[in-house]
């Protein structure tokens, strides 16, 4: 069943609702190319660049995932005290450092310098993005969030190309153009305060006692625990992918068609999110598509059409939660309070995707690759049947 609403849609903060949704969808599009453009080349640079050994870059881009997921609980918090449009203008200037270091540093230093700045910037954009649509009418929202959605898979898609070009000019290029996207994010974002200002009824809420709200909040937590592996599900398979393939070309193919799946069902879901069925649906799909995955060794000659039956259940898994778990929150989320309850959802499913990378990791180096692939399949199939 659905989630009952804590209080009436109505009692959110109302904004216009194309221009918010032109300018997340404008912000997106700026920061998003910018990520994917230098995130693509980053560790070619550190190991031949700058010279750093493949298992630290490991070690320190593990970190800085780990503490952006650790910090969205607070920073959820911090949005709903100062407003979506402050914060995000803030997240985006502190990413304008972080790739401005990240292009100029030489040390390993200077990387996790620029490691900490992105952690701490990617903590403050999401959950600003994100309650920004969040506090649209509620008959724009679906469609809101959808073209965002969208607007990520295409900067998702376009983004390492668009370095590779620029990296003919060297790294430091690269890392000037992503910061100078992410300058025009904050512009943007900086131009939505006053409609994105702080909710009246945040202003006074404390760190504690809005964490507190939120884990008396049973439903909600049940909900959060239950579709945290969703989270793993997706952000595996940025390494499973290339250490169950090992081709460069056929890695991308399968990303791009990812990323096409989720773009696509979007205009499907966006109306639908709220039932129940999106997110067990969601979930079948993305443990259907390491199911396949394992498949994919034992069945020579098919190789293209099993990693693009994957990538497709992949896809469309990811193109189900991402909606699911944004309209939940919205719904069942108090006035002024969809900053923290979005913390609390992305910290529980943070805390789930780096536990299970831990375990993930050693099956790979074992060479148990396909009771580890299996292994995600079941974990979505439980997610899914716990899911109600």
């Amino acid at each position: 069943m659905t989630l009952p609403r804590t209080s009436p849609p109505a009692e959110a903060p109302v904004v216009s609702g194309r221009r918010v949704i032109a300018a997340v969808v404008c912000v997106q599009l700026a920061a998003s190319l910018g990520y994917y453009a230098v995130m693509a080349h980053l560790v070619t640079h550190l190991r031949d660049d700058v010279g750093l050994l493949a298992g630290t870059i490991a070690l320190v881009l593990g970190l800085r995932v780990g503490m952006q997921y650790a910090l969205f609980l607070p920073f959820g918090w911090l949005v709903d005290r100062i407003g979506p449009g402050l914060a995000g203008a803030a997240a985006c200037v502190l990413r304008v450092a972080a790739f401005g270091l990240l292009g100029l540093a030489d040390t390993l230093s200077g990387f996790v310098a620029g490691a900490l700045l992105l952690a701490i910037g990617g903590a403050l954009f999401h959950p600003a993005a994100q309650t920004l649509l969040a506090r649209l009418p509620d008959g724009v929202r679906p469609k809101g969030f959808g073209t965002y959605v969208v607007t990520g898979q295409i900067a998702a898609v376009a983004g390492p190309p668009v370095g590779l070009v620029l990296l003919a000019g060297g790294f430091a290029l690269v890392a000037s153009v992503s910061a100078a996207a992410w300058a025009v994010a904050a512009v943007l974002f900086w131009m939505l305060r006053r409609v994105g200002g702080p909710d009246g009824r945040a202003e006074g809420l404390v760190l504690a006692r809005g964490v507190a709200e939120v884990v008396r909040d049973r439903p909600f937590l049940r909900f959060a625990v239950v579709t945290a592996p969703g989270t793993l599900l997706v952000s595996q398979a940025v390494s499973v992918v290339p250490l169950s393939v090992g081709h460069s070309g056929l890695i991308t193919l399968f990303f791009c068609t990812v990323a096409v799946a989720t773009a696509g069902v979007q205009p499907f879901v966006a109306r639908r999110a709220e039932r129940p069925w999106v997110m067990r649906g969601g979930l079948l799909c993305l443990g259907g598509g390491y199911l396949v995955l394992a498949a994919y060794p034992v069945l020579p000659g098919w190789e293209v059409a099993v990693l693009v039956a994957a990538a497709v259940l992949s896809g469309l898994g990811n193109g189900l939660t991402t909606p699911a778990a944004f309209q939940t929150i919205v719904g069942r989320a108090p006035g002024g309070r969809v900053g923290v309850y979005n913390g609390m959802y992305a910290f529980v499913s943070g805390l789930a995707a780096f536990v299970g990378g831990l375990v993930i990791g050693p099956l790979f180096d074992a060479g148990a690759v396909t009771a580890a692939l299996i292994g995600l399949a079941g974990l979505a199939a439980v997610s899914a049947a716990a899911h109600r």
